[in-house]
């Protein structure tokens, strides 16, 4: 009996890159808001499947984060959804006030001005003051 392309599967089977990542969207829940972008390695996909919050890898940092584990703005994994070679996770969160670490509610607050290939424009309001959340901002 032939397998199944990884397109047709029901077997999860993520592809981490070289380095052992995948990269992992957040979108709130609720609103279809995309929050962040972010990676995982395999124990932080082990954590966010077995605690139901999510954890991602930090690049800059080399460890593990539990989203919140400062601000107290943790992402509550609702569904977690794979593309379709396996290659990115989607994850859908609910979610409080704040989740970028700037302030706002989604990191992407901000838009490439049309017609100008070099500017940007804020497109959102802060939900929070970062200065007030974390104790030590030299972490973020």
């Amino acid at each position: 009996m032939a397998t199944k392309p990884i397109e047709e599967s029901l077997e999860f089977t993520p592809k981490f890159d070289d380095n052992g990542l995948i990269p992992v969207i957040a979108q709130d829940a609720k609103t279809g808001q995309v929050l962040m972008v972010a990676y995982m390695n395999q124990a932080a996909l082990d954590l966010t499947i077995q605690t139901g919050y999510a954890t991602y890898f930090s690049r800059t940092r080399r460890k593990l984060w539990k989203k919140g584990e400062e601000s107290g703005h943790v992402q509550k994994v609702e569904q977690i959804l794979v593309d379709c070679d396996q290659d990115c996770l989607l994850l859908k969160v609910i979610v409080d006030a704040g989740q970028c670490h700037v302030g706002y509610q989604s990191c992407f607050y901000r838009a490439l001005k049309k017609d100008n290939s070099k500017e940007l424009k804020f497109i959102a309001e802060k939900t929070y003051d970062p200065q007030k959340t974390y104790k030590n901002r030299e972490n973020h």
